[in-house]
């Protein structure tokens, strides 16, 4: 679509959703008008109304201050809550509706701050033009629809590209997050970013450590649950702003081997991570009876792509027959996974389950080449637990060779797997494995109070269960008799 036709194309998308603006918001503006105060639709409901995507946040700005922007909209609303009045901002609801109101303002950083210092302004444009990109920086006045757009964000919307309102560097200067919102938006809208945004990325990425953990962490999950994450990462990298806030994944970069011994990693982990995604909306196993499309997008699996091979760089040897080996990287790399998401201030629960994907995803290495016995589908399945969806999905993911033939065979491996495991737990109910005597009962047969003793018999019917399958009670209880009577002394030693 020639240019011309896509501005004619994006305008008719964007009068066509403002245009049919719930009724409360152009009452909203008519109240905010007879007081004698602007307010406008701003930002990325604006940009997304012409890209054709539904508004989802109705973020507003005006030209009131905060005590008289809630005053106006307790007028009008059933609830209003101070968000963080002191950045001008007040929330309030009605109905469903939920509206954000933010008094034109300007925010900088100051040199070793953490938080940036708020200005009010006092007139759209300039408040538009502090903003991060162009694109953003666009505004519909209310209770009639009137654009104005004083950066040329349309224009850059048409040619899918990042530019700031202002210099890239003083952009960046005023406040450094934008430099983590340019890759999180090339991700988000596919567009990319200008000459002069890409070099001040390079140049202003050591500003980003003056930014606090949890707002880097933000950006970064915004950008891994967009449709490309790729192309926010190969930005990060290629400027180094990875370096900053991602080591772990610029670091791969490096390992790349001038005589062609070992896969390039880092171009491995973008293919994995595109994979991932792809496989997110697959089901798996026979007739998909294994696991049904994951609720995308799926940010624990594309955590775990991208950190997958981080332990390759620390864990790199060259032998002596030329070849290269990663021994170990599973393991190390689950660490350096944990390290950095601690770093980045990540929900406990996802750094877990983040971690250990990435120390299982060697797991099914080598099923290609024999069949597994069932004890080994059942460890497979209980040490994944939980996880053993997005593991599955993760070592399908993981096959990225040249080969052909190479490819077929490991997906057929894993599609056999998948139904070893399928037919297994039809039978056995792997997904609730449990030995066949609980510990209270354990304690009542080998007559012992709770204690390490009772771990290790419960290990030990466990490993049975696992080994063996399920057994006749009677049974069972003679399997434990029997191996307490051959190994209690050396327990209660």
């Amino acid at each position: 679509m020639g240019q011309v036709n896509r501005r004619a194309h994006l305008l008719v998308q964007g009068q066509r959703t403002l245009g049919n603006l719930p009724s409360a918001i152009y009452e909203l503006g008519t109240i905010f008008a007879d007081a004698g105060h602007e307010l406008a639709l701003v930002g990325g409901p604006v940009r997304d109304a012409f890209l054709g995507l539904p508004i989802h946040d109705f973020d507003l700005t005006t030209s009131a201050r905060p005590d008289e922007t809630e005053s106006l909209l307790g007028s009008w609303a059933s609830t209003t809550w101070d968000i963080g009045k002191e950045f001008g901002t007040i929330g309030a609801q009605l109905g469903s509706l939920t509206v954000e109101v933010t008094t034109y303002r300007s925010d900088v950083y100051e040199i070793g701050s953490r938080k940036p210092e708020v200005d009010f302004g006092d007139n759209l444009e300039g408040d538009l033009t502090r903003r991060d990109f162009t694109v953003n920086a666009m505004a519909v006045r209310l209770p009639g629809i009137e654009l104005v757009d004083p950066c040329g964000g349309l224009d850059d919307l048409v040619n899918g590209v990042l530019r700031t309102p202002v210099t890239a560097r003083q952009s960046f200067d005023d406040d450094p997050l934008r430099i983590m919102r340019a890759a999180r938006f090339t991700a988000q809208l596919g567009f990319d970013v200008s000459a002069d945004v890409m070099e001040a990325m390079g140049e202003m990425a050591e500003r980003l450590t003056i930014v606090s953990a949890e707002r880097i962490r933000s950006e970064i999950e915004r950008m891994m649950l967009a449709p490309s994450p790729r192309r926010g990462i190969e930005l990060m990298v290629y400027t180094g702003v990875a370096s900053i806030v991602l080591p772990e994944v610029a670091v791969l970069q490096h390992t790349v081997d001038a005589q062609h011994r070992h896969k390039d990693v880092y171009e491995h982990t973008l293919t994995v991570v595109d994979q991932a995604i792809a496989l997110e909306s697959q089901p798996l196993g026979p007739d998909g009876a294994l696991a049904a499309p994951l609720p995308a997008p799926d940010l624990v699996l594309r955590l775990a792509a991208l950190f997958h091979d981080i332990g390759k760089p620390a864990t790199r040897q060259f032998e002596s027959n030329g070849t290269v080996t990663f021994r170990a990287h599973d393991i190390v790399g689950a660490k350096l996974a944990g390290k950095r998401m601690r770093a980045l201030r990540f929900d406990k629960q996802t750094e877990k389950d983040v971690c250990k994907l990435v120390s299982l995803h060697l797991r099914a290495f080598g099923y290609s080449e024999g069949d597994w016995s069932d004890s080994a589908v059942r460890r497979f399945v209980r040490d994944a637990g939980p996880l053993l969806s997005r593991l599955l999905r993760l070592i399908r993911a993981d096959i990225t060779s040249q080969n052909a033939r190479k490819v077929a065979a490991l997906q057929a491996a894993g599609d056999k797997l998948a139904s070893r495991i399928v037919e297994i737990a039809d039978q056995e109910e792997l997904d609730a494995i449990r030995p066949d005597l609980d510990g209270a009962e354990i304690m009542e047969l080998l007559h012992l109070k709770p204690g390490p003793a009772v771990g290790k018999a419960r290990t030990f019917m466990l490993n049975l269960r696992l080994d063996e399958g399920p057994l006749e009670h009677d049974d069972a209880v003679q399997r434990l008799l029997a191996w307490w009577s051959e190994n209690h002394e050396e327990i209660t030693a």
